[in-house]
């Protein structure tokens, strides 16, 4: 060993967030384990829940090795913010696919593979709602509390409400792709333009952030450019959640029932209804995430120097 000191970091392996990491990596461990021995998985929501359980297990194997041999200072982004927005991320990840996979996949009855694969899958839907508690408390312990000095920007409610947009966003493209019919009136493809401009725009806050790129803004500070970006995408929401559901479900334009002969899973009403929903979920969100980015103090450069006596 070198004089300087250990090359592991102790506070990634004995500290509250370390023993968050360890409890996600064996928990997600044994979900991709039980699913690929007996458990099984099948349809576009079984690949969905297999596929957000992988990646976030690789995800988070990556951010823990990297964390306890110290190799991210290797790296040009903002640590503390690429790990509190990939736990936000993974945790959201896991709640949809622990609400999903027992939706479709466990029943009361054994099927036909006999009992050993329905509890299997119970045991599948039980340890992914451990991992979600895992994320979350990573979360949690990362967020900023209030009254203090913040460095990382997506450790905040603001910063952490960036990524449930993001996610949310996701949901409505997903609605929008099966069969929504978006493209029959020019409103509704407004709604779709609106939908794709405040979701880059979101992207774009958050790499800007998770890179340290918060000073490229030269016109302004970051903290001022995410409140102009924050407000320009609640009144762009406002519009689109208004505009939506008239062009939809009004009796000139559709139905405001949903048709009997509609087909189950490729229903246009259903996605439509969706993309309702939850754009008026968004509009909230970002409506919050602009009342929270009135509170946040950053500790940047140009925050001012205290002289010493």
């Amino acid at each position: 060993m070198d004089s300087q000191g250990p090359y592991l970091n102790k506070r990634a392996l004995c500290s509250p967030l370390g023993a968050a990491r360890l409890c996600q990596l064996a928990m997600g461990c044994a979900v991709i384990a039980m699913v690929v021995h007996s458990a099984g998985y099948s349809g576009s929501q079984g690949v969905f829940c297999i596929a957000a359980w992988c990646f976030c297990f690789a995800m988070t194997v990556v951010v823990f090795f990297l964390d306890a041999t110290r190799l991210h200072s290797c790296l040009p982004v903002s640590w503390d913010n690429l790990t509190v927005t990939s736990a936000a991320f993974a945790t959201l990840m896991y709640v949809t696919a622990s609400v999903v996979y027992p939706l479709f996949h466990v029943q009361s009855e054994c099927p036909y593979a006999g009992c050993d694969v329905r509890n299997f899958r119970l045991a599948v839907t039980v340890c992914s709602i451990l991992c979600t508690l895992a994320y979350g408390a990573e979360v949690a312990l990362s967020r900023a509390r209030p009254g203090q000095t913040v460095v990382g920007y997506m450790a905040t409610p603001s910063g952490l409400l960036k990524v449930v947009q993001g996610f949310v966003a996701c949901i409505i493209f997903g609605a929008l792709a099966n069969s929504s019919e978006y493209s029959r009136y020019a409103a509704t493809i407004y709604c779709v333009v609106v939908f794709a401009f405040c979701f880059a725009l979101t992207a774009v806050v958050v790499v800007m952030t998770v890179c340290g790129r918060t000073k490229a803004v030269r016109c302004m500070p970051f903290d001022r450019f995410v409140v102009v970006c924050t407000l320009l995408e609640v009144l762009l929401y406002l519009s689109a959640s208004v505009v939506w559901p008239v062009f939809c479900f009004d009796t000139k334009y559709g139905s405001p029932w949903r048709p009997s002969s509609c087909p189950q899973g490729k229903c246009p009403w259903d996605s439509k209804v969706v993309v309702a929903v939850f754009s008026f979920v968004n509009f909230v969100l970002y409506v919050a995430d602009l009342i929270y980015s009135q509170r946040i103090r950053f500790a940047s450069s140009h925050r001012p120097t205290r002289s010493r006596v």
